[in-house]
């Protein structure tokens, strides 16, 4: 049902005119390339064709302002795997915004959707504890609306795979395991 295919073409039939960028399947680490002398387009280049890495880079994309969409990787800061505690708090509240969009997109997508804590070789944090407050931002989006690229693509890929639109919090409901134990 969700192929990249699909959400390549979404994509390119909403932004490629407008914003001079292509969504690309990529080989290995993902990374967004602005346009140059050797591709004339901006590039949201994903991991190994993977749907989920497409609709996290695609979010970062969504996120970043027009000045940050001329800079490779949106000029941020990024520590990889292997993060210590103070390394992963810092990663965890960057990621918060983007995550609550890839959220969006996959509901829109009916596509699953995991929250990453990316420290696989790093300092454990509370992976609930992270999706509870990127949950509370999606929530906040919703309320006060997201940004028009974001709105417009979550708009083309709802039609696409004919789930429902507008969006509300219905979509979206999670508890936190903590408080699911506390309500037995």
């Amino acid at each position: 049902m969700h192929q990249i295919a699909d959400l390549i073409s979404i994509f390119e039939s909403t932004f490629y005119q407008s914003h001079n960028t292509r969504l690309v399947k990529g080989e290995h680490e993902p990374i967004y390339i602005p346009a140059n002398k050797q591709t004339p387009y901006h590039q949201i280049i994903f991991a190994h064709g993977f749907y989920a890495s497409a609709l996290h880079e695609i979010a970062h994309w969504l996120v970043a302002g027009e000045k940050r969409r001329l800079l490779e990787d949106y000029g941020y800061w990024y520590c990889p795997d292997g993060r210590d505690k103070a390394q992963q708090a810092e990663f965890e509240s960057v990621e918060i915004k983007p995550q609550a969009i890839e959220w969006a997109l996959s509901v829109a997508a009916g596509f699953d959707f995991k929250v990453s804590v990316d420290n696989l070789n790093g300092e454990q944090t509370c992976r609930f504890d992270f999706q509870a407050r990127v949950h509370q931002h999606l929530l906040n989006l919703l309320s006060n609306g997201f940004n028009v690229r974001t709105n417009k693509l979550l708009k083309a890929i709802s039609e696409f795979y004919k789930t429902p639109w507008p969006m509300n919090n219905a979509q979206f409901t999670w508890q936190h395991p903590k408080e699911l134990k506390n309500a037995v």
